[in-house]
């Protein structure tokens, strides 16, 4: 009987244990998302760098969260030094199942313009601004210390402004609570006497990958010196967590209840008299199929809808192609076997036009590794 009455409370108290567990599940997720790190230490002050001062952030935001809201989970893509991809940041909060991610940053600007200074909070969107295009320019050129950069971000050169038109076709359905959040963000800067600056959009590439509300906040300009000192400094970091957490209660307090659990997905609308612009796509795919040869294209263009045949934006180029690739539609020009015939097409025709095209390789329908791919072809001759 003692064994039984054991054995009953060990269940009971297993049972208390899954259920318990069971229940995080349900809480408001916040990832936290310190800027740069390891080998990219971002903007450099005289005294400071900028990947230190978003850790400090990051990290004093996160305590502030988790130990006055039980309710809500903080999830860091980074608490240590270290470098962490563009593309891993946002794979973190959407396998988090996230319900906001806040991207941490320190801005600055040429020394000559040592005097500006302020704090401003972005969501993701179309620059409106030559100001905005530049800050978006800085955040996004991390990506080339990364491996294969131009595959994996489909050829996006974040220094070339055409780069940054697939951000005019981007359709957010969590456009409005970002804004909302970013809007809260610098209401709570002011209150700590900090250079209002407002709320933008730009193009972001950590904030397209992500499928929730996000937004990136500049805390402000460590190439002011008066600023850097208020940055590096206890007082500094620690009223500039307290504002994003204030934000944080708010936003949370007020937020739908449809966003508070559950993921978030971006909504990407095609336009249905674009949508038969291509229709040759599934033609090309089977002839592709029946020839076991890699077959090479130019790839031109990456957008997050179907772009009318005959649009300005392939600059004459055509017939111009497409594939689908991880939500998002890419262009290309120019299609064969023949890899040095593709290569010359690109430097004589493609080049001109877009400077950031590059040839990908496809075999029985399906994209391959093109050195692959190359090295298949110089073995067939």
């Amino acid at each position: 009987m003692n064994i039984l009455y054991k054995l009953l409370w060990c269940l009971f108290f297993c049972f208390l244990s899954v259920h318990a567990e069971g229940k995080t599940d349900d809480r408001f997720v916040v990832v936290l998302d310190p800027g740069h790190g390891g080998n990219d230490p971002g903007a450099i002050g005289r005294k400071g760098k900028e990947k230190n001062i978003n850790l400090n952030v990051a990290v004093k935001l996160g305590n502030l969260i988790e130990n006055n809201c039980k309710d809500v989970r903080v999830v860091y893509t980074r608490k240590t030094d270290k470098f962490v991809p563009l593309h891993t940041r946002a794979e973190i909060a959407n396998n988090a199942k996230a319900n906001l991610f806040i991207s941490i940053h320190t801005n600055a600007v040429a020394r000559k313009n040592s005097g500006v200074m302020g704090t401003e909070t972005y969501t993701l969107g179309l620059h409106r601004t030559e100001e905005n295009l530049e800050v978006a320019k800085k955040e996004n050129s991390v990506i080339l210390i990364e491996d294969d950069y131009k595959q994996r971000y489909a050829g996006f050169n974040p220094n070339s402004s055409e780069s940054y038109i697939i951000f005019e076709f981007m359709q957010d359905k969590n456009m409005a609570q970002s804004v909302n959040f970013a809007t809260l963000v610098q209401k709570n800067f002011k209150g700590c006497n900090r250079i209002d600056k407002g709320v933008h959009q730009a193009g972001f590439l950590v904030l397209r990958e992500t499928s929730m509300p996000s937004v990136l906040v500049e805390l402000g300009y460590i190439s002011n010196p008066t600023e850097e000192n208020y940055l590096l400094s206890e007082r500094g970091t620690s009223e500039l967590a307290n504002a994003i957490f204030k934000a944080l209660i708010n936003y949370k307090n007020n937020v739908p209840a449809s966003l508070q659990t559950g993921q978030n997905d971006r909504v990407v609308e095609l336009k249905k008299e674009n949508t038969s612009t291509f229709k040759t796509q599934d033609k090309k795919v089977e002839k592709v199929t029946k020839d076991s040869k890699p077959v090479f294209k130019i790839q031109i263009l990456a957008s997050d809808k179907v772009i009318a045949k005959n649009s300005r934006q392939f600059k004459g180029l055509s017939p111009v192609d497409y594939y689908k690739e991880n939500g998002m539609i890419k262009y290309t020009y120019a299609e064969d076997t023949d890899y040095n015939k593709i290569l010359r097409i690109k430097r004589k025709t493609v080049d001109p036009k877009f400077k950031d095209a590059f040839i990908i390789a496809f075999k029985n329908g399906e994209k391959m590794n093109v050195n692959q791919a190359i090295k298949e072809f110089k073995n067939q001759k």
